[in-house]
């Protein structure tokens, strides 16, 4: 008999099990949570449904999703994305957030933060808080989370450029709770790959980012392994106007990357392979993006497992946070967004997805006022509570047309594969799973070639382009169409009251921060900063040493200023 605890993984099915029978005994020894799982109308329905040699959910290559049990087992985080103005104010935002049915946070931050800038930096000036919370030091950050137990709260935070220092801030305010902070579970974005691509937040050239990246990688491997260091952020890429295709292979390509930098540093596969994790948009085509999520399941698992040698499920394992379509919300009839919102998310928990962000009504014309903000997190849990959607996993597997959009989105994205292998030099294709293994076995990093090449000739940004000015000329034409923007006009929608951050909150930042580096042994600082810089032009790690300095509490822009002096900045070159 086949033993269903396997963590191998294998396409092929022996023994004297069906693949029902070994879905059962998954099932049976899989937690599930003390619920109904009848219909509205009292209906038993069944866990999942299949044929006896089909694939089910749980079973390689996942593309069912990960658990026998599906949302049975525990449904979905609900992680609502929140930051404006201070520290101050954000605590009060996520005390609601976590207060009302929030199953977990996650940080945004505002652009002098997203750059690596102080809030006294001339370059920040009239930016301070406004698209996210302002974090200058280690203070800040304990101020963020004050009265929230980081050690019970699990924790995103969407921010790549200055990731790592920012992610030393959180350490050292776990510190000051009295957090052990080996225990700390959550997720930190790092995808400087798709910086280069989209969303065009960075500080450095690409290496001296993945250094710092392969520093982060075996830092939490060690020290704190239910830590995810890495979020590969394909959200980025679709809201800068790629194709669903087009996002999930240039993500999971910068996934590819990201292991390929592990197995380069020596780390095991299976050890660094559960700490990464995804980030996707979902869209307001509600099948497209259901394929697309199960697509990303499977080509994962597959590229692991046979390119790069995982051996156990988590490590094969493609865990995803999916956020509503951003640049799907419109300013025109704004209530219709709570309408799109609803859909995207429907699709997303469909897809299998693992946590979920949904956005509120008037983010397309500020950050949420608290009302949108209550409005976004009922939405999920609507879904959750009223819907039935989680009493049976995959609902949708064995739909002819959600099977055949699947493949189809996967050969779009083998095909994206190829062409970025070729663009690395190599003669390799995505079907060819045990040449590449060879190639990565012999230190070739083919697909790492592929995007550094792609990103210098700027190959991803025109692919982007094209397929935004294909959808825009389609929306022109009429022949794509937007409630409120180009089709049923007529509304009595009045004006939204939204949420504006006042200028004091810059005038207040700049202050106490002035007031901290007044506080502050500058000659511990300056110290602090020079062996962080000299560890840099080392080989070793530079995370215990860039946490000394936090701990000091220099600031964000010292310790990047310090960076950029020794590293240089990067500046992407002009293309018409």
């Amino acid at each position: 008999m086949v033993s269903t605890s396997s963590t191998s993984g294998q396409d092929e099915n022996t023994g004297t099990q069906n693949a029902r029978e070994r879905w059962q005994e998954r099932y049976a020894a899989s937690r599930k949570r003390e619920a109904d799982f009848t219909t509205l109308s009292g209906m038993e329905v069944e866990p999942a449904y299949g044929t006896d040699d089909g694939e089910w959910p749980g079973e390689f290559p996942f593309t069912r999703g990960l658990y026998p049990a599906g949302n049975r087992g525990r449904t979905w985080t609900i992680r609502q994305f929140a930051g404006f103005g201070n520290a101050h104010q954000t605590n009060e935002r996520y005390k609601m957030i976590l207060g009302r049915g929030g199953g977990g946070l996650s940080v945004a931050f505002d652009m002098p933060t997203l750059m690596g800038r102080d809030s006294d930096d001339p370059k920040a000036l009239g930016e301070v808080g406004h698209c996210g919370v302002a974090i200058d030091s280690a203070a800040d950050m304990e101020i963020l989370f004050d009265g929230i137990p980081l050690g019970e709260t699990t924790t995103s935070m969407t921010i790549s450029g200055p990731a790592v220092p920012i992610f030393c801030m959180y350490l050292v305010a776990a510190e000051r709770q009295g957090v052990d902070t080996g225990v700390l579970n959550g997720t930190l974005q790092t995808d400087i790959f798709k910086e280069y691509i989209a969303q065009k937040e960075w500080l450095f050239g690409p290496e001296p980012h993945l250094r710092l990246i392969g520093d982060l990688m075996e830092y939490c491997a060690e020290n704190i392994p239910d830590y995810k260091p890495l979020s590969v952020s394909g959200y980025h890429i679709r809201e800068a106007g790629s194709t669903a295709a087009q996002e999930l292979a240039f993500t999971l390509a910068d996934g590819f990357g990201y292991v390929e930098l592990g197995l380069s540093r020596g780390l095991d596969v299976d050890v660094f392979g559960p700490g990464l994790s995804f980030f996707f948009d979902s869209h307001l085509d509600f099948f497209e993006e259901i394929a697309k999520f199960r697509a990303a399941r499977r080509i994962w698992a597959r590229w692991m497992r046979d390119v790069y040698g995982a051996q156990t499920e988590k490590a094969q394992w493609l865990r995803f946070h999916t956020q509503t379509a951003g640049v799907s919300l419109t300013a025109q009839q704004p209530y219709n967004n709570v309408v799109r919102t609803g859909v995207e998310a429907l699709a997303a928990v469909l897809g299998g997805t693992n946590s979920l962000h949904t956005n509120a009504l008037d983010e397309t014309l500020a950050l949420p006022s608290e009302q949108a903000a209550e409005i976004a997190l009922r939405t999920q849990q609507v879904i959750m509570e009223e819907t039935g959607v989680v009493n049976v996993a995959d609902p949708l597997g064995g739909s002819w047309y959600v099977e055949a959009l699947t493949d189809k989105i996967e050969a779009e994205a083998n095909a994206i594969f190829d062409r970025i292998l070729a663009m690395g030099g190599s003669t390799l294709t995505a079907a060819d799973h045990a040449g590449l293994a060879r190639a990565t076995a012999a230190g070739e990093n083919p697909i790492t070639k592929g995007l550094l090449r792609g990103i210098e000739d700027g190959w991803f940004m025109s692919e982007i382009a094209e397929a935004a000015f294909q959808y825009q000329t389609a929306l022109e034409k009429g022949d794509k169409k937007v409630v409120g923007v180009n089709v049923h006009l007529d509304s009595v929608t009045t004006d939204l009251e939204i949420l504006r951050v006042s200028h004091e909150v810059e005038v207040e930042q700049v202050r106490v921060l002035k007031d901290r580096r007044s506080a502050r042994d500058q000659a511990v600082i300056d110290e602090a900063l020079g062996r962080m810089v000299d560890v840099s032009r080392g080989e070793g790690n530079m995370i215990p040493a860039m946490l000394d300095a936090v701990r000091a509490e220099a600031s964000l822009g010292e310790i990047c200023d310090a960076l950029r002096a020794e590293w240089g900045e990067y500046r992407e070159p002009a293309r018409f």
